[in-house]
């Protein structure tokens, strides 16, 4: 299975608005993003579905989306709640997807 990453600079969040404002520009969400989990994992169980339009940024069938997120541990103790949501979304749209008989696509990298 091939790889397909994209770099998320943590340094630049600070809180929500900034953390949803890294997302939709580095992932290309729609304009229409809502700015919140529930949309952030609205876009990224679509990462596979380039006609839904959810991202600028998809896999293919044989592509493992990979969030490679830079400064972690610093994201981590600046932003815990955005920081354990993230964590805890991104299982969940491999959750979501598995349940209804769809592959697991989306990996984290935390780096320091």
């Amino acid at each position: 299975m091939r790889a397909v990453v994209v770099k998320i600079d943590a340094g630049e969040i600070t809180d929500w608005k900034s953390f949803h404002a890294v997302f939709e520009r580095d992932l290309g969400f729609p304009r229409f993003y809502g700015k919140n989990m529930n949309a952030w994992i609205d876009c990224m169980t679509s990462i596979d579905d380039p006609d839904s339009g959810m991202t600028s940024v998809t896999v293919g069938d044989d592509e493992l989306a990979v969030l490679e997120i830079s400064g972690a541990r610093s994201f981590r103790e600046r932003c815990r709640e955005e920081y354990d949501a993230l964590i805890e979304c991104a299982a969940f749209v491999n959750y979501r997807r598995v349940e209804v008989g769809e592959r697991a696509i989306l990996a984290l990298t935390l780096i320091d």
